[in-house]
């Protein structure tokens, strides 16, 4: 009877704790969640561009010569017309003066010949004669003038100047870069935008620039669209234009953010990004729904598959599947499942943009 009573008791013992944990209710997990909410949705297109200065050129001799002088040091601030380099023009400078005196002398002599032919004493032949003397004489001075000229480097706008890359007496072949120089007070951008955009995108229309994307803080318009699409990418070559303000932290070359800004659009469905999630079978988010067990209320996830349009910042544009005032699960997914007990939590913010 003793074992008898032991063996029942094992059974019944097994048996109520297989029953208790069976009907043991799920423990409610903890989540965020936010509202379907409706707003108006300012959309833009982001890219990556290149900056270049709107003025900007590697300063180059048109004349080979020995460096006399060079006028400029490194990062200096230079002003349109200014002295940059200047070659050694002793021997044209002497060719000058002869050049100077034979206009002077073709000058008197095409003087008296006008006055012989108009008193009928010199023919008309050699009048001719003396005007063309007197042209040679002139080219002769401008041509002298011109080497003259082209001997000393000026700069042809206002801007920076880097660094020297030629030396004092090194002779110098046409065409041999001096430094480079750049106006960085306006920058132009170029950027490519994908060919299903071109016919959202117009001569003037706002842009804004920055180093980082969630820091646009400077403004722009565009000033040039290319009449083509690459056959290669796919993409349309875009050219923006800014005013460099502040401290110049943006310089030729470097890679800036853009975003052009499209109209704005009104009545729009929103979501956290963090609430959307991606699955074989589409996307989906977890709504939050309120049930009645018993006597108690719990709130339940419930899956909904939704079609996602387009993403700004932290949020998603919503085309279908979800209403405006819908709670949704936005952190904590990944510990529950459609039917879930859930409990809300949101005294963090898990939406807000990281800036």
């Amino acid at each position: 009877l003793i074992c008898g009573l032991l063996v029942s008791w094992n059974f019944i013992r097994d048996y109520m704790i297989a029953s208790y944990f069976a009907n043991m209710p799920r423990p409610a997990q903890t989540v965020s969640s936010a509202e379907v909410k409706v707003k108006d949705w300012t959309p833009g297109i982001t890219a990556i561009g290149t900056s270049r200065a709107a003025n900007g050129v590697d300063l180059a001799v048109q004349i080979g010569g020995i460096v006399k002088d060079i006028r400029f040091q490194p990062n200096q601030q230079v002003n349109a017309g200014d002295l940059i380099l200047q070659l050694d023009d002793a021997v044209e400078k002497a060719d000058l003066i002869d050049a100077q005196a034979a206009v002077a002398l073709e000058s008197s002599t095409l003087s008296r010949s006008r006055t012989l032919t108009s008193r009928g004493v010199g023919t008309q032949a050699s009048n001719e004669q003396a005007v063309a003397q007197f042209a040679t004489a002139r080219s002769r001075l401008a041509r002298t003038q011109a080497i003259i000229e082209q001997k000393a480097l000026k700069a042809p706008f206002s801007g920076v100047i880097g660094i020297a890359r030629i030396n004092v007496g090194q002779f110098l072949q046409p065409g041999t870069v001096v430094a480079t120089l750049q106006d960085l007070k306006s920058m132009k951008v170029d950027f490519s935008v994908p060919e299903q955009m071109i016919n959202r995108i117009k001569i003037g229309q706002s842009v804004k620039f920055g180093l980082e994307e969630a820091t646009l803080n400077l403004e722009g318009h565009i000033i040039g669209i290319d009449p083509k699409v690459d056959p290669q990418t796919r993409l349309v070559s875009v050219q923006a234009i800014f005013e460099n303000k502040g401290d110049n932290s943006i310089v030729p070359g470097r890679f800036v953010h853009v975003r052009v800004e499209l109209p704005r659009e009104e009545n729009i469905v929103t979501v956290p990004q963090t609430a959307v999630i991606t699955s074989l079978y589409g996307d989906y988010v977890y709504t939050v729904q309120e049930e009645t067990k018993g006597d108690q209320k719990q709130l339940i996830a419930k899956q909904v598959f939704v079609k996602v349009g387009r993403r700004e910042g932290t949020e998603s544009e919503i085309i279908s599947g979800l209403t405006p005032g819908q709670k949704i699960v936005t952190a904590g997914q990944n510990k529950i499942q459609s039917g879930a007990v859930i409990k809300i939590d949101n005294s963090i913010d898990v939406t807000a943009e990281n800036r």
